[in-house]
Order: structure tokens, then sequence, then C-alpha cells
């Protein structure tokens, strides 16, 4: 089984914001494959479905995204899920709008989730995908500007960002990690 965790808040008012970008991209996956999400469980909507013949478990924590290990380290402990089967996807200031960066290990890079991911399963060491926000203008606040919607001239680099996520996401079901960086990190 192979787990897939999108970072985001709940909640309509955070649904098109740049700190959704990972919700967004495991919604367009469970989309691309008729996977539906369910009640929630281990502090998260999960949807299970079947991708390239490899069982798959989409999840979107229900934390807020500074708790968003409370909801990893719930499904790892009730699914007994292997940590190296996990791949992370969520947004990152120091990627370009329209970029995905792929790494397996490194620090939280000032991410919140991600810190709490890393404090919560004590290692630094899980796939990731990195979806690239841009930074803000000087004099914006990082809170403000994350919690900020794209704007339209946006859209369409946002649009090619998620369905290459989803392609990397798919590939890596298929193919070991190491091999997907090569391909998707250009």
């Amino acid at each position: 089984m192979k787990w897939i965790v999108g970072l985001g808040n709940p909640g309509s008012a955070y649904d098109k914001t740049r700190h959704n970008i990972g919700f967004m991209a495991i919604d367009a996956l469970a989309a691309r494959h008729g996977i539906k999400f369910g009640p929630s469980k281990c502090k998260a909507l999960i949807g299970e479905g079947n991708i390239a013949g490899t069982k798959v478990v989409l999840i979107k924590p229900l934390t807020f995204m500074n708790l968003s290990g409370e909801s990893v380290q719930s499904f790892m402990s009730y699914y007994k899920a292997a940590l190296e089967d996990l791949v992370v996807v969520y947004d990152d200031l120091d990627t370009t709008v329209g970029k995905i960066r792929l790494r397996y290990q490194g620090s939280a890079g000032g991410h919140n989730g991600i810190k709490s991911i890393i404090q919560h399963t004590g290692t630094q060491t899980f796939n990731r995908i990195r979806m690239g926000i841009s930074r803000p203008e000087p004099g914006f606040a990082i809170v403000d500007y994350v919690l900020s919607t794209f704007p339209k001239k946006e859209k369409e680099y946002v649009l090619k960002m998620i369905d290459s996520s989803c392609d990397a996401l798919e590939y890596s079901l298929v193919h070991s990690f190491e091999q997907t960086m090569a391909k998707f990190n250009g």
C-alpha cells in the first residue's frame, strides 16, 4: 500500500489558497482515478483506491497545517503504514509557481506542516513533492501570502503544476522515488 498525504487547511475559507495546493493535487489525483473520500478517520479525510495496480490511500489531514504530523502519525499507527511508502505533497515558497521539486529527505525549510510531520515521525527522511507558490513581494507578510488565492495570471501555471504533481505521483507508484526524482526534477 502506498499512501499520499496532501497538506492544506480544512474548510471552504482555505479551498483555493496557496497553502492548500497539496489538497488541490490530491483532489485532482482522486478525480483522475475515481477515488472518493469517505468519512474522516485518523484526523483526516481518506480516499482509498487502486492506481496502476497499486493500492493507494489519499489523505487530507483535518488538523490544520501546523498539526499535520498528528494525522500522519495517527494513520501510520492505525494502519501500520511504512514511512517509505509515504509521499507528502505541499506548497513551497522557494519554488517558482508552476514548478515542482521532488526530495526524499531534508529539513522543514520553515514549512510548519513538514515540521509537524518530522516531529511526529521522528525523521526527516520521507518522500516529498514540493509545489511552487513563489515568495511574496517584499513587505507582504508570509502568513497573509500563503493564505491568499492564486491570481488569474498564475492559473495556467497552477493547473500545469497540479497535473505534473499527479503525473509524478502516478509514476512513483511503479518506479522508485529516485527514478521519479530523475524524471520530474528535470
